[in-house]
């Protein structure tokens, strides 16, 4: 069964000995960030901090922050199982990443998943005045303030009418104004560009936090526009999100959330937003971004405040990240089929490097993936890719330097691209959103790609010899491990 909202995931998280409940008064301003920081990065446990300093409301931090917890999270044992299920369900070769999804959105199995509506909507049990009723967290010290973290935002697309639910940090400027960090490249973004373009003064928001896991995901998963977050949340929980209508805005919500925010963007309206410590490890600075006017705020009986801290990796939005690039992989694949597994390091943020393996069939081929990756969705922000044949486990760096120190000559297997979009948070760019792209060629060259000797046969034990030491290496490991 899905779970039915975020208090049903905190008592599995509970029941399966993966919650702390910190009972000692904590103050969400820097300290809770210390404590979630050193506990992710030991692989420690979900925090609960049940005395938040001068506030009534629990605050929930760390609850992905490990792969075990991410899977429990979507309910799966391998986070592929999500993206084998889409494509089982497709009836057509699609000619690319967004045909695909898009081809997944049209089938009578993904529209079974679109939200149910009802009337019933613990969300807004209470009603509230101001945002200073929360527990919000000012993460590192110089932070410009206090911000949202785990918001889902709800608009509109002002042409079609298509809802995107999109996750974006939000600083709190007072107890009813609020930054929105609508990135370029972001489809909060493209509502907001449509909606000024057609002259329109304002756009509606909702704002949803503490939601039940798939939720949330689904918020963070780079679907294309006319993909609906709220049905593939569905589809990810194998059952029907339950959305309630917004009291201000015409626009629905999950009817579980613990928190709802309810408003409107200005067309003409931006603000100062900004420094924030971001998951690239450096503060994002300064920016102007629009400006989110509250009009309506209600929660739950007892809320339960939900945040995350990004900050250098790893970090738990790494887990976020990771259950990102397995769930889209088997599409990824059947797109270009050269491409064996894909590995986004955590250290690189998401979108500085990608490590490609793939069964190499014709000359050249490790450039042709390299494109494929810069044409890919959201992977076109990707700033380096490397490429290694199927021999490398992708995942093992040790291997995949092994690789590349031996099988990459820099004069003749590097792509350069010239400035091209890039992350609206890479700090090497010389020019916001705009930076060049590496291409790194490990795998073995053929003479046909103008290497003119044979490529050197690998060290490997005969299979024979270890057919028979598995005989007994049970027996003498412990001694010699």
């Amino acid at each position: 069964m899905a779970y039915e909202d975020l208090r049903e995931f905190i008592s599995m998280l509970d029941a399966e000995g993966e919650l702390a409940r910190i009972k000692h008064e904590v103050s969400p301003v820097l300290e809770m960030t210390e404590i979630a920081d050193r506990t992710v990065k030991a692989g420690g446990k979900a925090l609960l901090f049940e005395k938040p300093k001068g506030y009534d409301i629990p605050v929930l931090l760390n609850a992905f922050g490990t792969e075990r917890r991410m899977k429990l999270a979507l309910e799966v044992e391998r986070f592929e199982e999500i993206g084998e299920r889409l494509l089982s369900a497709l009836e057509f070769k699609p000619s690319s990443f967004v045909d695909a999804l898009k081809g997944v959105g049209m089938l009578k199995e993904f529209m079974s998943f679109i939200p149910k509506k009802t009337s019933k909507a613990p969300c807004k049990e209470v009603e509230a005045e101001s945002l200073d009723k929360f527990p919000i967290l000012k993460c590192w010290p110089k932070d410009a303030g206090r911000f949202i973290t785990l918001p889902v935002v709800i608009t509109k697309d002002p042409e079609t009418g298509e809802i995107n639910a999109g996750m974006y940090r939000m600083q709190v400027f007072d107890g009813k104004t609020t930054g929105m960090h609508w990135q370029i490249h972001k489809h909060g973004a493209e509502h907001f560009r449509k909606m000024a373009e057609k002259g329109e003064g304002k756009i509606e928001v909702a704002v949803a936090i503490g939601v039940d896991p798939a939720t949330l995901y689904a918020a963070t998963a780079p679907l294309p526009a006319g993909i609906s977050e709220l049905m593939f949340a569905g589809f990810i929980r194998r059952e029907r999100l339950k959305v309630t209508e917004c009291e201000t805005v015409d626009l629905f919500v999950p009817a579980n959330a613990e928190i709802i925010l309810e408003g409107y963007v200005k067309a003409d309206e931006f603000r100062m937003e900004g420094p924030f410590g971001d998951h690239t490890g450096y503060y994002t600075p300064p920016e102007p971004y629009p400006v989110f006017h509250i009009t309506h705020i209600t929660h739950r009986e007892n809320p339960i405040y939900h945040a995350t801290v990004v900050g250098k990796p790893p970090m738990e939005d790494a887990w976020l990240g990771k259950a990102t690039e397995r769930i889209f992989l088997p599409i990824i694949r059947m797109m270009h089929p050269e491409i064996v597994d894909m590995n986004l390091p955590v250290e690189g943020a998401f979108h500085n490097l990608a490590i490609v393996s793939i069964r190499k069939r014709y000359p050249g081929q490790a450039k042709k993936a390299m494109y494929a990756i810069w044409g890919t969705g959201m992977l076109s922000l990707t700033k380096v890719v490397v490429v290694v044949d199927d021999d490398v486990n992708v995942h093992d760096i040790r291997e995949v330097i092994w690789a590349v120190t031996s099988r990459f000559d820099p004069a003749r297997d590097v792509v350069l691209l010239p400035p091209s979009p890039t992350d609206s948070l890479d700090h090497a760019a010389y020019i916001p959103n705009l930076a060049g792209k590496l291409g790194i060629d490990a795998t073995k060259k053929w003479k046909e790609e103008g290497y003119n000797r044979e490529w050197p046969d690998a060290v490997e034990m005969d299979a024979e010899v270890k057919r028979r030491v598995d005989e007994f290496w049970n027996k003498i490991k412990n001694m010699v491990l």
